[in-house]
């Protein structure tokens, strides 16, 4: 993914942010994720019990796939700027999927004193299939 607008006061209506691509996910990722996050739901680290649930394989963690998309929005800008975040679950991530995350600036306002800007967010599979998509609220500087 390519090059996108600094986070600026010059932000604009259609920028585009830096988008990110991760590393294919891997069962040793799921793994580590489960650890890390607490959730070890057998539906994302056990293929035994994937295959008795009628499924081919184990797939991501949602939360996964929020936290790599909430990674385009403070790579761009400062956690503490961070006024909204929210998203929506659309499809699974399988194993082995590499996960690509962009932003679009969609709106600048001024709210409590702020100019801010809402902007688009959303994560792909590399079969281009829309996993998340949702919004983040950015206050400029």
């Amino acid at each position: 993914m390519g090059e996108g607008v600094a986070y600026s006061k010059n932000v604009q209506q259609g920028d585009e942010l830096p988008g990110v691509t991760f590393p294919a996910i891997s069962r040793t990722t799921l793994a580590l994720f489960a650890g890390a996050s607490g959730d070890h739901n057998p539906i994302h680290i056990d293929i035994d019990y994937v295959r008795k649930a009628g499924l081919d394989d184990v797939f991501a963690h949602g939360m996964l796939s929020m936290a790599y998309l909430g990674q385009v929005v403070t790579r761009w800008a400062p956690a503490d700027r961070l006024r909204h975040w929210g998203v929506r679950f659309l499809a699974i991530t399988p194993v082995h999927a590499t996960v690509s995350c962009d932003a679009k600036v969609v709106e600048v306002f001024e709210a409590e004193g702020e100019r801010r800007a809402r902007i688009r967010i959303s994560a792909r599979t590399d079969a281009g299939v829309e996993t998340l998509a949702g919004e983040a609220v950015v206050a400029l500087p």
